[in-house]
């Protein structure tokens, strides 16, 4: 049943924790963008310029991986797929709420989270209506 937990979970997960407990009080966009973008680490590139990864760049490209393992995923036609489809709805509307209505969410990078959970929800209905398409036509 575990595989029914949408994967983009983690990555809004870790902005909750990023944003909500890495700094005190009420956290406005402003420093919730400076946490997000403040760098963790640099890795030095050959033309001499020096590439600062913040907490931000990290969930997002963690969550480009897992949404590439949520879109295999979708391709199944198990009974614990549909399960997946509706958690990932729920998952999009709770991201919606707070990038829309609370303080610090209002970022470019929570919105890419947003955006890839709902890449997410309408690949898994469209990979399931074509599928459920191709096994009608073939009944007939």
């Amino acid at each position: 049943m575990l595989i029914a937990i949408p994967l983009l979970l983690l990555p809004v997960v870790l902005y909750n924790i990023v944003v909500l407990f890495g700094a005190s009080g009420n956290i406005g966009m402003a420093q919730a963008d400076a946490l997000l973008r403040d760098p963790i680490f640099s890795i030095p590139m050959a033309s001499g310029a020096q590439w600062n990864i913040g907490s931000g760049d990290l969930i997002l490209f963690l969550g480009l991986i897992l949404l590439f393992f949520e879109l295999i995923k979708s391709t199944s036609s198990q009974k614990v797929a549909i399960v997946n489809h509706a958690l990932s709805m729920i998952l999009f509307i709770v991201v919606l709420v707070e990038f829309l209505l609370i303080r610090g969410f209002a970022t470019s990078t929570f919105f890419l989270i947003v955006v890839m959970i709902l890449l997410d929800v309408l690949a898994g209905f469209i990979v399931t209506i074509i599928a459920s398409r191709k096994d009608f036509d073939l009944g007939n």
